[in-house]
């Protein structure tokens, strides 16, 4: 790599970060689909790895070893990725459990009175999350299904997820 295009990307050059962009884009995707096994889930994070770069520009050594300091970069941001799916899996998991507790409550005023509140901060959500939680928690749908039927990016359906899922988190509890 030459040190020159990393001081040229340091100072700001955009036609020297795209260069940077394009030598590295497809090594950086390849490393990352290796320990994710998804294509487009890698393409994104390698997105995110380069526009992190670009921001901190300022803190590239040209004396140093790029390549190290791209694929530490991208190791982390992929261990991040890893959590967060964890996370995802745990909440879905807890719902569940909740749901199936609450079915087999003794109490069916309170099995009722919860099945009503979560139904109520559901009809309360716009109608894109109540699709996207019809279709992932009713009829079992992944994320890349629902975003191909919805034409939207399965970044999109988590962002979504999450959003609707604190939001009846929030007024299951006050309520």
């Amino acid at each position: 790599m030459k040190k020159d295009l990393l001081v040229q990307v340091k100072d700001g050059d955009i036609s020297a970060y795209n260069e940077l962009y394009h030598n590295f884009k497809m090594p950086a995707i390849k490393f990352c689909n290796s320990i994710i096994n998804n294509w487009e889930e890698s393409e994104n994070l390698i997105q995110e790895v380069f526009i992190k770069i670009w921001e901190k520009k300022d803190s590239i050594n040209p004396e140093l070893n790029f390549n190290s300091y791209l694929f530490t970069i991208i190791r982390n941001r992929v261990y991040d990725y890893l959590k967060r799916i964890k996370r995802n899996e745990i909440i879905k998991e807890q719902y569940w459990q909740n749901v199936i507790e609450y079915q087999n409550s003794t109490e069916p005023d309170l099995k009722n009175e919860r099945i009503s509140l979560i139904k109520y901060a559901i009809n309360g959500l716009t109608e894109k999350r109540k699709k996207i939680i019809h279709l992932n928690f009713e009829e079992g749908k992944s994320y890349e299904e629902i975003a191909s039927m919805m034409n939207i990016s399965k970044n999109t359906v988590k962002n979504q997820l999450v959003k609707a899922k604190h939001i009846i988190r929030a007024q299951t509890r006050c309520a």
